[in-house]
């Protein structure tokens, strides 16, 4: 039955370059293909240089690729051509399902490459004084890990997601995705190096090396360095990390195997976009409207587009004036934070007579007023994920992550919570939809521009003790981190819920004037 099961993944795997575009398919195999070599050779030139050196890279790089092997799966939405439901019709033991399985995965092109890429780490590792027999068992070890983590990352995407994933839900792992990633590799870019590991690397080294992530990687190069506690450690993390990983892949075949959805009686819906993605209740009805919005509306384009250049900008003549580099380097990305926060202050007047759909319903203010925040943090989350990354590279000074982090947060919170108030206590008129976004219609009245002010005076406002703290750390050092980082946290929250409450119970009250001014505009 192995047997038959390898053939049959031969088959598959056949069929697969067969049926596909030959020429992406060739262009594919030659770029894996490339990259793996590219890989192997990286890794065996690390045996020209110190064994700390080569111990952080592999390590760190081996839990890089767990990561990918595992949530890999869940964020493409490929197909798996080893579904356990596809060889149920064979009549296959349900115990012997699993290993069958794992067993037949071997034979596919990332684990090629993975196998290959764990014959040049086992090579380095012999070369810098680890026994054969270690290195060799390390190799298999991490290996089999990483292929039932894939087998694991299909299985639970076969069960908590759709088949057919839709753009908007891919959008959003990949949101998360540099909200997460850019930071930590900016964060190893702007280490110096200098011939040694950086100090920061190697505590992260030591820590990683001993968790399932990098244990396979860290045991070998405990041995290879003679620390044996932390071989042992790491030893036995790692075995124990296989047989969880095979306990619960085993689990998931027998789920997959034996558990039948209950049918949905509704119509399958398609082509809905963001409305499929998000709740099926008034806050996913406007956050998807306003997505949609957001990302097709030329007048909304604009305004996320200049926010991030004009706060670039404000660094030039900073440093024209003399302003050293690492203080001028702090602007931007509060700046950023401060202006995409206030970008929905007058949502509203966007809406045009559109905002009758709101009122006609019944809608709950709350619903409304968050239901428009939610592209703005979509868009502004990964967006400030980078600037904080790439301004701290700049500073050089990482330790000022929680504090900055702490005031960035603040500001965009603050800045959203007084722009839910600004949008329906003193919206203004904005050109009309399908009209220039930089053609500005007359205005009867200046409120709507007093309220725009005022909702991002009272953004700055509320960032001030926050702000005096981060001051602070820059004069006493980093002492004050903690206070900084939780006051604006906890400032910008209280700020956003006050402003949502405050907004939405005006917006339930103020549906004739509200309506009113989008005819009248």
């Amino acid at each position: 039955m192995v047997a038959h099961v390898l053939r049959l993944r031969l088959a598959l795997l056949a069929g697969s370059l067969r049926t596909g575009h030959p020429v992406r398919t060739v262009a594919g195999l030659l770029a894996v293909a490339a990259l793996t070599v590219a890989t192997c050779v990286a890794v065996l030139s690390l045996s020209d240089g110190t064994l700390q050196t080569a111990r952080s890279v592999i390590v760190l790089g081996g839990a890089a690729v767990f990561l990918a092997f595992l949530l890999g799966p869940v964020l493409v939405g490929t197909s798996d051509q080893l579904d356990p439901r596809k060889f149920a019709v064979f009549g296959v033991d349900e115990r012997r399902m699993p290993w069958m399985l794992a067993l037949a995965s071997v034979i596919s092109i990332p684990s090629a490459a993975l196998i290959a890429v764990g014959v040049c780490v086992m090579i380095v590792g012999i070369g810098f004084g680890a026994p054969w027999p270690v290195a060799v068992l390390s190799t298999l070890l991490g290996v089999a890990v990483a292929i039932v983590a894939a087998r694991i990352g299909m299985a639970v995407s076969a069960l908590l997601l759709p088949e057919r994933r839709s753009r908007e839900l891919t959008a959003l792992f990949a949101l998360a995705l540099i909200v997460i990633a850019f930071p930590v590799a900016v964060f190893f870019a702007s280490m110096a190096w200098d011939g040694a590991v950086p100090q920061a690397v190697a505590t992260a080294t030591s820590i990683i090396g001993v968790t399932p992530l990098g244990a396979a990687q860290g045991f070998l190069f405990s041995v290879a360095d003679g620390d044996i506690a932390a071989a042992w450690l790491s030893a036995i993390v790692g075995v124990l990390t296989a047989a969880g990983a095979a306990v619960l892949w085993e689990w998931l075949v027998r789920r997959l195997l034996t558990t039948v959805e209950r049918p949905v009686a509704a119509r399958e819906r398609s082509g809905l976009g963001w409305f499929a993605v998000l709740p099926s209740n008034a806050f996913g009805a406007v956050a998807a409207r306003s997505l949609v919005y957001w990302l097709r509306d030329r007048r909304y384009i604009v305004n996320v587009i200049v926010v991030p250049i004009a706060g670039i900008l404000t660094v030039l003549p900073l440093v024209v004036a003399g302003v050293p580099v690492a203080i001028a380097a702090l602007i931007p990305a509060p700046l950023i934070a401060l202006f995409l926060g206030w970008l929905p202050h007058n949502d509203v007047a966007y809406d045009s007579t559109a905002i009758w759909v709101h009122i006609a319903s019944g809608m709950k203010g709350v619903a409304d007023r968050l239901g428009r925040l939610v592209p703005m943090v979509l868009l502004a989350l990964p967006l400030l994920a980078v600037a904080v990354s790439i301004t701290l590279a700049v500073v050089g000074d990482w330790s000022l992550l929680m504090p900055f982090t702490g005031v960035v947060a603040c500001l965009f919170l603050s800045a959203l919570g007084m722009s839910s108030l600004s949008s329906v206590i003193a919206p203004y008129a904005v050109s009309r939809p399908g009209d220039s976004p930089f053609q500005q219609p007359q205005r009867s009245a200046s409120y709507g521009s007093y309220g725009a002010a005022l909702s991002l005076l009272a953004a700055l406002v509320l960032t001030i003790p926050a702000g005096w703290l981060f001051v602070l750390t820059l004069l006493e050092g980093d002492r004050h981190g903690p206070a900084t980082f939780w006051t604006g946290i906890i400032v910008g929250v209280l700020a956003l819920a006050a402003g949502v409450s405050l907004g939405g119970r005006i917006f339930e009250h103020s549906g004739e004037r509200l309506m009113e001014f989008a005819e009248t505009t």
